[in-house]
């Protein structure tokens, strides 16, 4: 159980204990790398910073119940507009720094923003335009001190920390904070989705700080701790887990460059915990795997050796029976292989918490059998998020663990998740019908997830209701099992399966090109670019074999028949991925209708 802070009903509550619980301690609550070198910063750094944002926001006329947005990548800076915001009694509306000019307006005039806090310059040339189109939107602030459009409208941080130290009025703020209500709303963030327009999701602060509460009793985590922040603030996994619960016990939060420097990070912070995408650890097992693969035969031989002995030293450990054999095994295996890899997370790694889609079983293991505990959790947006996860002293990989407390769980009759608790969200923004659709009359949420409870009572995510396909033969199929499948191939990256209303399922497939170099360098094969060889027959020769050894095991309507090999990955930027890697079926689905159409009136030449 983590030691969290005492009696709190708001966020901004929680908070003001913190900063009164560690005034005068030195030891950083935040960290941040700048021109290559880290920066940490105390609770009395950012108490102060916050106390001063937030007069000048006053001063800029924020007012309670009004919508500030805040669109940056993770820095100190938005942890101080987030707390500057929620004490003024404010909301906030945190958005991903990839949506277009075009995304920001729709939700800008949807929630009737009024103010807009931005990273970069880039991030404020979206925003120019909108001064006219929304009505609403008075005030920019932008954390860069780089040249500043020539408007009375735009202002960069330091003016503002500058305007709130000159005109200080912490009376007011405090004032305004002490009439923060537990269900007053904090926040409204929209979702991502994979299809449709974005629905905006108002939490209150009673959401989030139950969220908060009950997570801590089930994963352990203090002040020791040292979280290592990577995945976008604005999404509710690391705004409640990487934010508000690390904080709620006191541990130290550092701020990762980017996604691409996480692994120079980890080594830099040595973290004890860690959360990720699923796609964050298939792709450190990606390049472990590879790494074997371009080594000896013998250190291959060797690597397998001691992945199976971790396997089973795990399974022995969970029953509580260890034979003395096995545990020297092990620890050779440990000492000789394991040590190595796990020196590149840090060496101080309590857990890793996983979320944001389903973990594959297999990849679960191979990260235990190194001795790497990942946790894996299952939530949405609109409950705050976390409804279930695995305890580190009882988790079974390939489930999403057990519901955390207060919070219930039930199967419908059709399969569907639906969850209650005070977790789940107050409303869609301004959407009474949507909000009609997902929480019945009796206050239970349904999730658009399908699932089921094992025997043990643990909670397996099967898949999306929405992408349940039907064959022209009348078949239920959920794609997204098969999808994870396939995943575990190391030549293959990216699955999408194709198939609803169709008389066969195709896969969409992008490689694991530098894998894949390495499989076809081995029988001699050579190409001059990668559309070259996603094009070879011998290079779809060796995908076809890849697939069938592991579709084996599935029905035969379940099967893949045929599959398209992509030469480019499915990316954010090119609209085909959600902030959070989800790869969005619809838009991938019509961006290459043209080669599935193909496809399906092609011959069939598989079996």
């Amino acid at each position: 159980m983590s030691l969290v802070i005492d009696n709190f009903s708001t966020i901004v509550e929680m908070f003001d204990k913190l900063f009164q619980k560690y005034k005068g301690n030195s030891r950083p609550f935040l960290k941040n790398k700048i021109s290559g070198k880290w920066i940490s910063y105390t609770f009395d750094n950012i108490k102060t910073s916050v106390e001063e944002f937030a007069c000048g926001l006053s001063i800029m006329n924020v007012k309670r119940k009004d919508r500030v947005a805040i669109i940056s990548e993770n820095r100190p800076e938005w942890v101080i507009s987030d707390l500057a915001i929620a004490s003024l009694g404010a909301i906030s509306v945190p958005l991903y720094t990839t949506l277009t000019s075009h995304q920001i307006e729709e939700i800008f005039l949807n929630a009737e923003v009024s103010v807009a806090i931005v990273s970069n310059s880039i991030q404020l040339k979206k925003l120019l335009p909108l001064f006219e189109r929304v009505p609403s939107l008075h005030t920019v602030i932008i954390y860069s001190n780089g040249s500043l459009e020539n408007s009375k409208n735009i202002f960069s941080f330091e003016q503002i920390l500058e305007i709130g130290k000159n005109n200080s009025n912490q009376k007011k703020i405090s004032e305004l904070s002490s009439e923060i209500k537990s269900q007053d709303v904090l926040t409204i963030i929209y979702t991502s989705g994979t299809t449709g327009v974005p629905k905006g999701v108002v939490l209150t602060h009673h959401n989030l700080v139950s969220n908060i509460k009950s997570t801590a009793q089930v994963l352990p985590m203090d002040e020791s701790d040292t979280f290592l922040s990577f995945l976008p603030l604005c999404h509710s996994f690391e705004r409640m887990g990487g934010y508000y619960t690390a904080s709620s016990c006191g541990g130290t939060i550092a701020y990762a460059e980017s996604v691409e420097t996480v692994r120079e990070n980890l080594k830099e912070i040595f973290p004890t915990v860690v959360a990720g995408v699923p796609r964050f650890y298939e792709k450190i097992q990606n390049r472990i795997l590879k790494n074997v693969l371009s080594s000896s035969k013998l250190k291959q031989k060797l690597f397998w050796k001691a992945i199976e002995t971790g396997k089973k030293f795990s399974l022995a450990k969970r029953k509580g029976n260890i034979s003395l054999k096995l545990k020297t095994q092990y620890k050779f295996f440990d000492k000789l292989v394991f040590e190595k890899i796990k020196a590149v997370t840090g060496k101080k790694i309590k857990y890793f918490v996983s979320g944001g889609g389903p973990l594959s079983k297999e990849t679960g293991d191979f990260f235990e059998a190194i001795g790497l505990t990942i946790i894996e959790g299952y939530g949405l947006t609109e409950t705050s998020p976390v409804l279930t996860v695995n305890r580190l002293n009882n988790y079974k990989y390939g489930t999403v663990g057990m519901p955390i407390p207060d919070v219930k769980i039930k199967i419908a009759d059709d399969g569907e998740i639906l969850a209650f608790g005070p977790n789940i969200m107050k409303c869609y923004w301004n959407n009474e019908i949507d909000t009609n659709e997902v929480i019945d009359k009796e206050g239970w949420f349904h999730t658009g997830d399908i699932g089921e409870f094992d025997e043990n009572g643990f909670l397996k995510i099967t898949d999306r209701k929405k992408n349940i396909f039907v064959s022209s033969g009348g078949k239920n199929i959920a794609p997204q099992p098969i999808e994870n499948l396939f995943l575990q191939s190391e030549i293959i990256d990216q699955c999408l399966l194709i198939g609803d209303a169709r008389d066969y399922l195709i896969a969409l497939i992008v490689p694991d090109f530098e894998t894949l170099k390495l499989k076809v360098e081995q029988v001699k094969l050579k190409f001059q670019s990668i559309k070259e060889m996603v094009s070879s027959e011998k290079v779809k020769a060796i995908f076809k074999d890849e697939i069938d050894l592991f579709q084996k095991k599935l029905a035969k309507y379940e099967r893949v028949r045929k599959f398209i090999l992509l030469g480019n990955p499915f990316s954010v930027e090119d609209g085909d991925l959600t902030p959070t890697m989800k790869i969005k079926r619809k838009v991938v689905e019509i961006k290459y209708k043209n080669e599935i159409e193909k496809i399906y009136n092609e011959r069939e030449n598989m079996a």
